[in-house]
């Protein structure tokens, strides 16, 4: 089989009008957006259906092997990519249903879905059953399916020429401006703004009291055109300010996909981040602040502005950073320094030890050497142990850095109890 892209089971059939009170699928284990899934079903005795079925000789009913196809299907609709906007769905009719054998405690279904004809509401699907080369069911199912409708409190204030994707929410006392385009399935929290020229995409959310897209801080800003870009699933807290850019800084800020932004965090003007990156509750970047992805900066931390962090590193809490931070290491204190490589984060993220080792003999070389940094970019050049592509990030961050990167050490036996806090954090 092949991977499939993560599915949350439990959470995405909470969408499905399925009628039996419990779920009838443990694993996903192919799917071909708009097209096939197959799911894994493992029929274990302790299956409630079981108690009163049949007493002595245990099988799984006919109706409950539609209902599992049908919440196949369902996982299939609810995940497609290009019809992002169903909000929910629901059974609609059976027919040419089959059932050619038992399925008892024991058995494993395998159960798959194929789209056959989709309408506007209606997805004819067929659905096939087997345990290993047996096919056990089959049935044509009609699935209905429900658009996300876009829903505005009455007591937010939501421009005219505003523009709001389908599912988006807008709670009470919200206020959205002239010039703001949001995705799919934002959630705009109570008293929340979002104004100035900003674009969000899909699946954003918004909690109270955040303020989006306002005008920078910046006493040159004179009130000429500049934009505020924000990708996908990104979570914005409670009292987050999030500032637009400015002519001289290129005049935009911009925010990928998938980041968290605690409260009271700040973002000023022109700054760029990336993904899945972690500010935590008091966070501030100042203006210019590049944030590369992964990255984590820890709570009531300062980033001077024209800085850089770099892609997996670790900015400690109360920490202020003047200099680049570089790319997989902890940063801490005031004025920040480096106390090594974050292992802990690259390992929770996934990194092959290998990497890891490379990465740790690059750190190394710049840290522990007694080299400057020019000469141990050239040892780190010349050694053929050193040849992963995070290595070579690592190297050109230091090259291209404009602030100077931070390369002094901490003090171990004062920081690191705090230090050791706060990845454990």
């Amino acid at each position: 089989w092949r991977i499939p892209v993560h599915i949350d089971i439990p959470k995405t059939l909470e969408r499905a009008s399925y009628r039996y009170p419990a779920f009838l699928v443990d694993a996903i284990v192919d799917f071909e957006p708009d097209h096939r899934i197959v799911a894994i079903k493992n029929v274990s005795v302790s299956e409630e259906f079981f108690q009163g079925h049949f007493p002595g000789t245990p099988l799984m009913p006919g109706v409950l092997m539609i209902e599992a196809l049908t919440q196949v299907a369902s996982l299939l609709l609810l995940q497609d990519l290009d019809r992002r906007t169903v909000s929910s769905t629901f059974l609609r009719g059976v027919d040419q249903a089959k059932f050619r054998r038992q399925v008892v405690p024991g058995d494993q279904l395998t159960l798959e879905v194929v789209i056959n004809q989709r309408k506007k509401t209606l997805v004819r699907v067929t659905g096939t059953a087997y345990i290993g080369d047996s096919l056990v069911a089959e049935a044509k199912l009609l699935i209905g399916i429900k658009s996300a409708r876009t829903e505005i409190a009455s007591t937010a204030v939501v421009h005219p020429s505003a523009q709001l994707g389908e599912g988006t929410v807008v709670e009470p006392y919200a206020i959205i401006g002239e010039h703001v385009r949001l995705g799919r399935r934002c959630r705009v929290g109570s008293s929340a703004v979002i104004d100035g020229w900003t674009t969000m995409g899909d699946d954003n959310e918004i909690f109270p009291f955040a303020t989006i897209g306002l005008v920078p801080q910046d006493l040159k800003f004179k009130g000429e055109f500049t934009r505020l870009v924000i990708g996908d699933r990104n979570i914005f807290r409670e009292f987050v300010t999030i500032h637009r850019g400015t002519k001289g800084g290129g005049e935009i800020t911009k925010i990928g996909d998938s980041n968290v932004f605690m409260a009271y965090v700040h973002v000023a003007h022109d700054c760029r981040i990336g993904r899945n990156t972690i500010l935590a509750n008091g966070a501030t970047l100042a203006g210019h602040v590049l944030v590369d992805d992964y990255a984590t900066v820890g709570a009531f931390s300062g980033v001077h502005q024209f800085c850089r962090v770099g892609r997996h590193s670790f900015v400690g809490g109360y920490s202020v950073v003047t200099k680049d931070a570089l790319p997989f290491g902890t940063i801490v204190g005031n004025r920040a320094r480096i106390y090594g490589l974050n292992t802990v984060g690259l390992t929770r993220r996934g990194f092959s030890a290998d990497v890891i080792t490379q990465l740790k003999r690059t750190y190394r070389y710049l840290l522990n050497s007694k080299l400057n940094t020019s000469r141990a970019l050239l040892e780190i050049d010349g050694d053929e142990t050193l040849t992963c592509e995070d290595v070579r990030y690592l190297v050109d961050f230091i090259r291209t850095s404009k602030r100077g990167v931070t390369l002094r050490r901490t003090n171990r036996r004062i920081d690191r109890p705090v230090i050791e806090m706060m990845v454990d954090d």
